[in-house]
């Protein structure tokens, strides 16, 4: 692999019917990013998909463990083994094909004046395609909850789409992340604005998966909304 290159962390959980589709797509984008995926013993077969992957390029690699314990233990050990092999930029996205790997660019040339990009569904020109009236209220609505208690001036916070600069990424896994489900995603964001972050929102087009099973249900939902209060209180303690 090449260790200037971005890599892009991709969590999967039986997602071999994705793999084949997304991996190429990453590996293709104008940046040249190399793929980290880190499965969680997929029953389907994940792992054994990304090895065949393997055998056509030296751009992929597979961390595998042994159990499945959430979104957020998966990107932090996936974060850490990035940061091992040097990396100096390390993206994150789902494996369902919601985010566009032809966006994977965009986010890097961002940090050219920032140290985190947001890939935003909620910023001008920001788009969701595919989501029912009541999915979209829902995810809006835990946005502003969750920007208007936390403050950290990012309208996307729930947003997984994101590109970090190494250095930022090494303090947030310094501290005490304890989300494990999509409440990960607005908790690294928090800890990065606490730390001075510069933090930039560019547009996407977020589209619903078309292959494979979501992750997503009412108690992965709740605990991001319940994380907030929390949140909240380390970002006014880390205020000087």
């Amino acid at each position: 692999m090449n260790e200037r290159a971005p890599v892009v962390v991709l969590p999967t959980y039986n997602e071999a019917e994705n793999v084949p589709v997304i991996v190429p797509a990453i590996l293709a984008a104008d940046c040249r990013p190399d793929v980290l995926v880190v499965d969680d013993n997929s029953p389907d077969g994940t792992g054994d998909v990304v090895r065949r992957l393997q055998s056509a390029t030296d751009r992929v690699q597979l961390l595998e463990r042994r159990t499945k314990e959430g979104l957020g233990p998966a990107y932090l050990d996936g974060f850490a083994r990035a940061l091992e092999l040097g990396y100096d930029v390390v993206a994150q996205m789902d494996a369902d094909g919601s985010h566009d790997p032809r966006d994977l660019s965009t986010l890097v040339r961002a940090l050219g004046e920032a140290d985190l990009v947001i890939g935003s569904r909620y910023v001008d020109n920001g788009r969701i395609v595919g989501w029912t009236r009541g999915r979209r209220l829902l995810s809006r609505g835990g946005n502003v909850y969750a920007s208007s208690l936390l403050r950290v001036g990012v309208h996307d916070l729930t947003g997984g789409f994101k590109a970090w600069r190494a250095e930022l990424l090494r303090k947030v896994l310094d501290r005490d992340v304890g989300t494990r489900g999509y409440g990960f995603q607005i908790e690294t964001t928090v800890i990065a604005a606490s730390l001075g972050a510069r933090i930039v929102e560019v547009p996407i087009t977020f589209r619903d998966r078309t292959l494979g099973t979501s992750k997503m249900s009412a108690r992965v939902a709740s605990e991001a909304l319940v994380a907030v209060p929390r949140l909240r209180r380390m970002r006014g303690r880390s205020r000087p």
